[in-house]
């Protein structure tokens, strides 16, 4: 593939807003998870909430689409100057030419849950505030970043689970290689809400605890919410900067929950992305694992790895500071991937304190400074839905 350049990006999630907020945390340990206090919901878990969310409304033209997803949206897209250089790129190459891929497993679902409280709980009917399309369906958010940013390029939402906004970067590449587009704008908001909250607590999956990835004894996830965005341009010469030089994708097709035992369709995502970056598993100079902490996918995600790359590149997993934040996880995980890049930094595995004895990849216990090439990001959601993304220099 040609590769992309990453000319301008923007994070939100637990540990704050913009990137050095995200940057700080990791350099200093502090996680972002603390006990779940969102809503009335009694749960005994961890989870990464961004604060301040509800003091936010959308408001003016677009108050329609006021739910708790583009609230982050929109707080996102204030930080790091994104706005002003999604601008730029509007000006250097027009509204028209600019596509937009975004990802989210839940979009603003809340509302609807909250509509249907007030019908069922206070026999009040559906409030008239409430509005399928602009929140809970998931185009909403590609809808509202449209608007916000007045493009009109190819634009469409995918949901692929925890797989959602790190796949859009292939999408994005596909589009510019094919001409659709001249640059995107890429991203993925997930937000906390009942549904993913109870759900996961139905299929016993959340730990009562900070999440502790690749330890003997994690017991689950912790559930974040977060919001990223990345302008993708292609890559002039004289540009320095990080670069997409890389993506595969695969389907595991083996069951809707569960990854297949040997890891197979992760490994092939793995593949399929050292190939088309024409690179081999030795210029890979770390891994951030999709790492969600649960017994099967921790296990599972490892036989990949080392089928893949061996067992000495140094990997973990940065769930332990934001949180499992589901559709947004690929773009949470892709940007501090290049924050490690930048900074030249290897994240430790937060909260991980003994491995696990049957786990052979290189589990990163401390932080620490290192010589970094290609870094590779997995993202694996359910049903199967596997990406690898890999980044390096310019």
């Amino acid at each position: 593939m040609k590769p992309l350049i990453l000319s301008h990006y923007t994070l939100t999630n637990a540990l704050g807003r913009g990137i050095d907020a995200t940057s700080l945390a990791i350099k200093s340990g502090k996680s972002g998870l603390h006990a779940c206090d969102f809503e009335t919901l009694q749960l005994d878990t961890y989870i990464g909430r961004v604060a301040g969310i509800e003091d936010e409304p959308i408001s003016g033209e677009l108050v329609n689409y006021d739910c708790r997803n583009n609230r982050l949206a929109q707080i996102a897209l204030q930080q790091d100057n994104f706005l002003e250089a999604a601008g730029r790129a509007k000006t250097k190459y027009g509204p028209d030419r600019i596509g937009l891929f975004l990802g989210t497993s839940t979009s603003g679902i809340l509302e609807t849950e909250l509509a249907y409280k007030n019908y069922t709980t206070k026999g009040l009917g559906v409030p008239d505030t409430y509005h399928y399309h602009e929140t809970h369906d998931n185009f909403s958010l590609a809808s509202y970043i449209r608007q916000v940013l007045n493009i009109t390029g190819p634009s469409f939402v995918v949901s692929t689970a925890c797989s959602s906004s790190a796949k859009v970067f292939a999408n994005a590449s596909r589009f510019i290689e094919c001409g659709f587009c001249d640059a995107a704008i890429i991203g993925g908001v997930d937000t906390l809400c009942s549904t993913t909250l109870h759900g996961f607590s139905a299929l016993e999956l959340m730990s009562s605890d900070r999440c502790r990835p690749a330890d003997i004894n994690r017991n689950g996830i912790s559930i974040g919410e977060s919001a990223g965005f990345v302008l993708l341009e292609k890559h002039e010469s004289k540009k320095e900067g990080i670069m997409l030089v890389g993506y595969g994708e695969s389907s595991d097709a083996y069951h809707m929950a569960t990854p297949h035992p040997e890891g197979l369709g992760m490994a092939d995502a793995m593949s399929s992305s050292l190939k088309r970056a024409a690179l081999t598993a030795n210029d890979i100079s770390y891994v951030n694992l999709h790492g969600t902490a649960t017994k099967t996918n921790d296990a599972t995600e490892d036989k990949a790895v080392v089928k893949t790359l061996g067992t000495n590149v140094p990997c973990s997993s940065t769930k332990g500071w934001t949180g499992h934040t589901l559709g947004a996880a690929g773009i949470t995980e892709a940007i501090i991937s290049v924050i490690c890049l930048k900074q030249q930094l290897i994240p430790k595995s937060l909260n991980t304190e003994t491995i696990d004895s049957s786990i052979e990849a290189n589990i990163v216990l401390d932080t620490h400074h290192k010589p970094l090439t290609y870094v590779l990001s997995n993202s694996f959601g359910f049903g199967g839905n596997n990406c690898s993304l890999i980044f390096g220099h310019s």
